[in-house]
């Protein structure tokens, strides 16, 4: 098998060393808050015409949108531990306008509406830049666009055409040894800080008047009748006309979708600021978010404070499909992702990083979001965005929105959104299946992107993934 650019060129294990050696294990975006108020737990019985479940991007969206369409409504939000503490505040910072998690996963499964989708999700990242602007909603908030680029020859076609850099060009946004062409969208993704998007939802979602419950772990929901539903907590509980779910990777607390996520591992370092002399060695002006198209890809980005967040690679899926903390840190990953960030930028060596840190996305089989009621249609609910979520996020609370009132919407009649994702199967078959997968795709990516029977099965069945 061929070796990929990050085995033929690595830095040596004392630039990797030197590196993480003051490295704090923590999510730089949630550490580096200046402030993060808190919210009482759910003490008592209580009432409300829409309870939301879950504190993440999904959740907060979803309970701002609610009162902007009516000021008057009665909006609860219950969240487990503290609001954005796992992926919607540890995630790349990336907000991207695909719905579909791209265009050939868009174009391959809903070809007739492919355009409309794109379209609301051009649409959908106008109105969340606009709604922080009218809020003031500081999040550090950059529409840079996205660049993906090249590092291995096989990977330029896919490149061509609108937006299309060459070898000089790429070099000259973003100076890397590795990088032989890219491709610029400059309008469809922004940059921002999503701790600090997740603080301003709630602050602005709290002064709209919702009730916001942080320790509140919701441990049962049971339809009550027709018109309600009851949620417990260990502190509290609330009887609720309408329920909104998400709560994205974690087990769901209907049964019937539990099969329709996997949790997959995710792991990131972020640089110490780069001084003046470093910042001129590498370019970067434009700030654009950058990623390869491996199949095990990175993804990139500089901050506001000219850090350099540099992820991805491993995925991994554990034995069991249980999401635990312990499972946040895995220091074989932090390495590669040292050495392939060396690899990249060796001009930079002698650069340390400051925080590393990993967590759990929910993955669907069509790999992004799906939609589903229950309970009459009074419980909706959205999960398995599969890394693209922070942008979609908001598009999905306007769907949930409408489908938990029953609205018949441009968004609802999206064959997109009435579609069900196919479920993964059960452990103990499920981890097997999985790690095949991803053999096969670490040996298409040593083999010139080549794809193997076993992938080409899955492409057809809709199962495949390309980054």
């Amino acid at each position: 098998m061929l070796q990929t650019v990050f085995e033929r060129q690595p830095p040596s294990p004392e630039v990797i060393q030197a590196s993480l050696a003051q490295t704090r294990f923590a999510p730089f975006w949630l550490d580096a808050l200046s402030e993060r108020p808190s919210y009482p737990p759910l003490r008592g019985s209580t009432n409300a015409e829409l309870v939301i479940v879950g504190g993440g991007l999904v959740g907060l969206w979803t309970a701002l949108l609610a009162k902007e369409r009516n000021p008057e409504l009665d909006v609860m939000l219950l969240e487990a531990r503290q609001l954005g503490w796992a992926a919607s505040g540890r995630n790349g910072g990336f907000c991207e306008a695909s719905l579909t998690h791209g265009e050939k996963n868009g174009r391959r499964r809903w070809p007739e509406e492919f355009d409309t989708l794109e379209a609301m999700g051009l649409t959908n990242l106008d109105e969340m830049e606009e709604t922080l602007k009218r809020y003031g909603i500081e999040c550090d908030f950059e529409r840079t666009g996205e660049i993906v680029v090249a590092v291995e020859p096989h990977q330029d076609a896919d490149l061509q055409g609108e937006g299309y850099l060459t070898q000089e060009q790429m070099r000259a946004e973003v100076n890397s040894p590795t990088f032989l062409s890219g491709n610029w969208d400059r309008h469809g993704t922004a940059m921002l800080n999503p701790a600090k998007l997740v603080v301003g939802l709630a602050r602005v979602a709290s002064e709209l008047g919702v009730r916001i419950h942080e320790e509140s772990s919701v441990e049962t929901l049971r339809k009550l009748s027709a018109e309600s539903s009851r949620l417990v907590t260990p502190g509290g509980r609330v009887d609720a006309a309408r329920v909104i779910l998400a709560t994205n990777v974690f087990p769901s607390l209907l049964k019937r979708y539990r099969l329709h996520t996997l949790p997959v591992y995710d792991y990131a370092l972020m640089t110490e600021p780069l001084n003046a002399e470093q910042l001129a060695a590498i370019g970067w002006q434009n700030r654009q978010g950058l990623a390869d198209p491996a199949n095990q890809f990175h993804y990139y980005r500089i901050t506001r404070d000219n850090r350099i967040l540099f992820g991805g690679y491993d995925a991994l899926y554990y034995r069991g499909g249980q999401v635990k903390d312990e499972y946040d840190a895995r220091q074989a990953s932090f390495e590669r992702l040292a050495s392939h960030f060396f690899t990249t930028f060796p001009q930079l060596a002698g650069l340390t990083f400051t925080h590393q840190w990993g967590g759990a996305i929910d993955t669907s089989t069509r790999f992004c979001a799906f939609f589903g009621h229950a309970h009459g249609g009074r419980v909706a609910y959205a999960a398995g965005f599969t890394g693209l979520g922070v942008g979609a996020s908001r598009f999905a609370a306007n769907v949930l929105l409408d489908k938990v009132y029953g609205l018949d919407t441009e968004r609802t009649r999206l064959r997109m959104v009435r579609q069900w994702a196919l479920p993964f199967p059960p452990e103990p078959i499920a981890y097997p299946v999985v790690r095949l997968m991803q053999w096969c795709l670490d040996r298409a990516d040593h083999n010139q992107g080549k794809r193997n029977g076993f992938l080409r099965l899955m492409d057809k069945l809709g199962l495949g993934f390309e980054s």
